[in-house]
């Protein structure tokens, strides 16, 4: 949802109608990935995608549908149907697209749940009576949930609270109705310790990709705002005070980027043991070994740093600083989503 953010906050202020759909399920090779949505104004405006493009056009005239009768719709596509090569889906993949009348209020208890970067999900109701179909639940780790299913939601919140311990999104089936519990998790964020200018590169791409991004970095000369004015978040501190400021879960990526141990190696020592999902370290296979020779004779588990990329980014055969922090960000992007 927060790549259509704008969109909605946008039509919602000018008191448009929106209907929202949202892919429940794939099968084989489908264009987008579980949760992925598309809105429409009654207008006929649209933001997001669904499909890549195959079956938006599809997607597009059932949601005026759904906002003019008020119900919801279960949509399916697969390279078995005419009606999917007709619209173009034609990928060898199929997909399950859930399209609802947009709820106002619910969708800024959702935004305000999105805005504190906390774990929750939404549990949307895809089958049962007419008058549940739709409805939906914001459910938090902890049991506390917002809204009002008016039947089965004691069962909806528990079937919720494991899907949401797995940390994937998921259908489940409740006596004889279905539910979507789609999980939110908190937006990545990548920690860039050193100032280096593969830094200011890696953090504009991060950037582009939805990514917070700190950059941490004693010295004042590469540290400095007017290096840069784009990040979220830029500390002037040694690395293993800095990190002591920060959240550091499973949905940070870190990555070092100063060559010069006084800096890396008391931040390694933070981070290794933490949960989070990716480490990198640039530097030369020569340089790596005497890092982690080092770590290992001041006590680093060696499980530990068996989590270590380094030499950091994917072998892409990278010259530039932009080049090198565009496979820096790939190996990010692949650790975090790994097959």
């Amino acid at each position: 949802m927060r790549d259509i953010i704008e969109h909605l906050d946008r039509w919602l202020e000018e008191g448009k109608r929106i209907a929202l759909a949202t892919v429940i399920q794939t099968w084989g090779s489908s264009p987008r990935a579980v949760g992925a949505k598309m809105a429409v104004t009654q207008a006929g405006e649209i933001a997001g995608s669904v499909s890549g493009g195959c079956v938006e056009g599809a997607v597009a005239e059932t949601a005026l549908q759904v906002l003019e009768t008020g119900q919801p719709r279960l949509l399916h596509f697969g390279v078995a149907d005419e009606a999917a090569w007709e619209v173009g889906l034609s990928c060898g993949g199929q997909i399950d697209v859930f399209v609802n009348p947009l709820d106002a209020a619910f969708y800024r208890s959702a935004r305000a749940a999105l805005a504190q970067e906390s774990t929750f999900a939404i549990a949307t109701l895809l089958s049962g009576p007419p008058q549940t179909s739709g409805k939906a639940l914001i459910v938090r780790p902890d049991g506390s949930f917002e809204g009002d299913l008016e039947s089965g939601q004691a069962e909806v919140l528990q079937a919720t609270l494991q899907v949401l311990q797995t940390g994937r999104s998921g259908r489940a089936t409740i006596q004889e109705a279905e539910v979507f519990c789609e999980v939110y998790l908190p937006a990545p964020t990548l920690v860039m310790i050193g100032g280096a200018h593969i830094a200011i590169a890696l953090a504009a791409l991060a950037k582009t990709l939805g990514y917070r991004t700190i950059v941490i970095d004693p010295r004042r000369a590469f540290g400095s705002p007017e290096r840069f004015p784009h990040v979220d978040r830029l500390i002037q501190a040694w690395p293993d005070e800095a990190l002591a400021q920060i959240e550091l879960n499973a949905s940070t990526a870190v990555a070092m980027l100063t060559h010069d141990p006084k800096l890396d190696d008391p931040a390694l020592k933070v981070v290794l043991p933490s949960p989070a999902f990716y480490v990198g370290a640039l530097g030369s296979r020569k340089t790596q070994e005497a890092r982690r020779q080092r770590l290992l004779t001041e006590g680093v588990d060696p499980t530990l740093l068996a989590r270590l990329y380094g030499p950091i980014g994917l072998d892409i055969g990278a010259q530039t600083p932009e080049e090198i922090a565009l496979s820096i960000l790939a190996e990010v992007v692949a650790a975090r989503h790994p097959k």
